[in-house]
């Protein structure tokens, strides 16, 4: 059985770093599977470039530049991300692909796959599997749809459009996807619950075969390290309660939370008389000192952490993980903030609730609510026996998420679409 990975980047955001962990798991099962990109960062012997060259790796750079361009023209001043699939690469003549017993798509934008360009792929007849890890594929354009119900019909009127109107760009790019996923015989993995969902009430997709498969992650690497070790090597307080908590691009962020993590230390901090000496907040993924909100209590800002072991041993170093986000499938951040024994404090949103058991490996807040968030954080503060938050949270990876269990899972579906599968 030979497996064959599309995604537009590597190790690059959730989708990159997800497949790449499939694909690992998958070869450790013995699998022929083979992890195909659009544009690699950095050299990978694990991974295929499709731009190898120079002149290839110009004009894929270029296409996911206008992308971006065409994006902040057409759509307004705010943080949700929307696509314009309208340049893109034929690839179903591609040995690789068109060797694969199973085509497997990941999150296919910036200038990689255009509808038309994954309708192709229906005429090498061979089963498609693609795993939603946003809602960009049922939507005309953007990648998170918070309160927006279009989807379920037709996408247009679109909130986030400069120019809206019911044949706007949202609209166009609907009718395009309808069209072209009408000819697709494809089975759609939703990594969470909230995504199963999502998909069943959709207009594109709402009659699809959906499986609930979540991601998985390297647990050999994602462990937990006793906490005083951990901040040793990271050079960290030993006796003060750390908080911790991923990218945060500015106060305005929607997407992550930002403003309501503000709000929910400030009021841990006044409505539980905590002394602002006696905690400290670590902040990953920020990509300069200039573009990061302030904080009330002493802060760090360790910026892209590459190393998986380095992020592993922060996670360790952590009392507690804080994930504000107000829509999210399946984070890694909280499957590896779990993976390493630390507990979660999150909202009620996407599919954190598949991940974090209330009372149990963490507290899940009442969604948008910084003052239930702050009590969340003070459950944590104020439990009587960590260690015991610490094994659940490992326990819950373990049972449920490990690499094994999730490659299982994926070669019993492949199994069974080869066997259900009518060959030319």
């Amino acid at each position: 059985m030979k497996i064959v990975h599309l995604n537009t980047y590597a190790g690059n955001g959730g989708a990159g770093r997800a497949c790449m962990r499939l694909n690992k798991a998958l070869k450790a099962k013995g699998l022929d599977s083979e992890l195909v990109v659009n544009f690699l960062f950095r050299a990978n012997p694990e991974v295929q470039n499709l731009s190898k060259n120079l002149f290839s790796k110009f004009f894929a750079a270029l296409g996911i530049i206008l992308e971006r361009i065409t994006a902040k023209l057409f759509t307004k001043n705010v943080p949700i991300p929307f696509s314009f699939p309208v340049w893109g690469n034929d690839i179903s003549g591609h040995p690789l692909v068109k060797s694969a017993d199973i085509i497997h798509l990941h999150w296919i934008n910036h200038a990689f796959l255009r509808p038309q360009d994954i309708a192709k792929l229906s005429g090498l007849n061979k089963p498609i599997v693609w795993t939603f890890h946003d809602s960009n594929a049922f939507t005309g354009g953007c990648h998170v749809r918070y309160d927006c119900d279009h989807f379920m019909k037709e996408c247009g009127n679109c909130p986030i459009l400069k120019y809206q109107g019911p044949d706007d760009s949202s609209h166009q790019i609907w009718k395009k996807k309808e069209n072209a996923y009408s000819k697709l015989d494809i089975t759609i993995i939703a990594p969470s619950r909230w995504m199963v969902e999502s998909v069943k009430k959709s207009g594109i997709f709402g009659s699809a075969n959906v499986v609930n498969i979540p991601n998985t992650l390297d647990t050999d690497v994602f462990k937990s390290t006793a906490k005083l070790e951990a901040r040793a090597k990271l050079g960290l307080d030993p006796g003060k309660f750390i908080l911790m908590s991923g990218f945060m691009p500015s106060r305005k962020d929607l997407h992550k939370g930002t403003p309501y993590l503000i709000e929910a230390i400030d009021l841990f901090i006044k409505n539980h008389e905590v002394s602002t000496d006696s905690v400290e907040l670590l902040v990953f993924g920020n990509r300069d000192e200039k573009n990061v909100p302030e904080f009330s209590i002493p802060t760090t800002f360790l910026g892209t952490i590459s190393d998986d072991e380095k992020l592993a041993l922060c996670y360790s170093a952590a009392d507690v993980f804080l994930a504000p986000s107000l829509e999210d499938n399946l984070p890694n951040t909280v499957m590896e903030s779990l993976a390493c024994g630390t507990p979660l404090a999150a909202f009620t949103t996407g599919g954190i609730p598949d991940m974090v058991k209330h009372k149990y490996n963490g507290y899940l807040a009442e969604y948008r609510s910084s003052a239930d968030l702050a009590a969340g954080i003070a459950w944590i503060y104020n439990y009587p026996d960590k260690a015991e938050l610490n094994l659940n949270a490992r326990q819950t990876i373990e049972d449920y998420f490990s690499e094994w269990t999730i490659a299982e899972k994926h070669i019993e579906l492949y199994k069974s679409l080869l066997n259900n599968h009518v060959p030319a």
